[in-house]
């Protein structure tokens, strides 16, 4: 074993066997949005490795509901047994091979659905072998990141909306963030209106739109809004036009967020580059892992903003904690927090960060076991 450029390279340790599960976990509530409709369940799909050493390491990714089938079986066919008996180097040198290997017929999409799965584990082999948390990768990380709430809330009445952000609110949050998307226009402004007037004009309040409208119904949309003084207003249009985030952007003062259907870091240059987004966000399920977050971190980094990430809190407010440029992590209502074996817990707007070594996501199986598909 020797080090190179802050990273344990293992020469002699290989990959001895892969084990890749796949789960179906119902969702409470009425957890609705403009795009994707009513969600009834998320799937998790983890993957653990494990060395000829007997070191081991886990990581996952999610989805919305669909999809997880076949990124389990990406895996299982088309990954692991690239893996298997393959000595293993840095978590960059591993996602560097595993997406040269599926390239061709599967750059992004739910190819980086799969390698963000193994790379997150990589990682946590990695910094349980070095001793270090996750949120000290870079050095010595924070011990708090900022959070805000992000409900998936669109079909909520009034009423059931400000309950429920009241209720956030009590929990420990201090920002958040609704779903927009109502067929009309007038019934979004409401709910802006009635949210801001409940938490305050100080407060920290986004919105997502979760890319249904036109560039003309979001130009209108964003500039009716700004009165209420929105955070950012996220995925307006659809996130393959950069060019139409761009001239969105130029038309209101609310800042443009977008990012968590950029699944390789090409993408995210070209949102940088070309829709000028002033609010990034990366997400370790679909970017390729913790390696293709950092380099979305990085990336922002060079354009002078902040990088926010979306979904899975419990592992974005460790990675968050090690990059210095951070911004906000979402407290997604898919709760996969709520299956590990210790929940994050929201206190003055801000989440802990993991000081134990490795990603610090160790799930407990009893909670998830129930749920297991194959």
């Amino acid at each position: 074993m020797y080090e190179e450029k802050g990273a344990v390279i293992m020469t002699d340790n290989k990959i001895k066997k892969i084990g890749i599960d796949y789960y179906k976990v119902p969702l409470e509530g009425n957890l609705v949005d403009a795009l994707h409709g009513k969600h009834d369940n998320f799937e998790l799909i983890t993957a653990t490795v494990t060395l000829e050493s007997g070191q081991s390491g886990v990581g996952y990714t999610y989805t919305g509901g669909f999809g997880g089938a076949a990124i389990a079986k990406m895996l299982e066919q088309d990954l692991v047994p690239q893996l298997i008996s393959v000595p293993i180097s840095s978590p960059e040198e591993m996602n560097d091979y595993m997406n040269q290997h599926i390239h061709y017929v599967a750059r992004g999409g739910i190819a980086s659905f799969a390698i963000s799965a193994l790379d997150i584990a990589f990682w946590d082999i990695e910094l349980k072998t070095r001793g270090i948390a996750l949120k000290d990768l870079r050095g010595k990380g924070v011990d708090k990141v900022r959070t805000y709430y992000g409900g998936i809330d669109l079909m909520y009445s009034e009423k059931e909306l400000l309950e429920n952000i009241e209720k956030q609110m009590e929990s420990g949050h201090t920002a958040v963030k609704i779903k927009l998307g109502r067929e009309n226009e007038d019934e979004d402004i409401q709910r802006i209106k009635a949210v801001r007037k409940l938490i305050g004009e100080d407060a920290l309040f986004m919105v997502d739109a979760n890319m249904v409208w036109t560039e003309e119904q979001a130009v209108r949309m964003a500039q009716r809004m700004e009165e209420y003084h929105i955070g950012w207003l996220e995925e307006p249009t659809n996130p393959d036009d950069y060019e139409a985030y761009a001239r969105i952007g130029q038309a209101t003062s609310i800042p443009i967020a977008m990012g968590e259907n950029l699944h390789t870091i090409y993408e995210h240059q070209l949102a940088m580059k070309l829709a000028r987004i002033k609010r990034p966000i990366g997400d370790c399920s679909n970017v390729c892992g913790i390696t293709g977050f950092l380099k979305v971190a990085d990336l922002a980094d060079k354009y002078c903003v902040e990088v926010h990430s979306h979904g899975m809190q419990e592992l974005h407010a460790n990675v968050l904690g090690a990059v210095e440029n951070r911004g906000m992590v979402e407290f997604h209502s898919f709760p996969i927090y709520k299956y590990t074996v210790d929940p994050l817990v929201v206190k003055d707007g801000y989440l802990q960060t993991c000081k134990e070594a490795g990603t610090g996501v160790v799930f407990d199986l009893t909670k998830l076991n129930p749920y297991k598909v194959n």
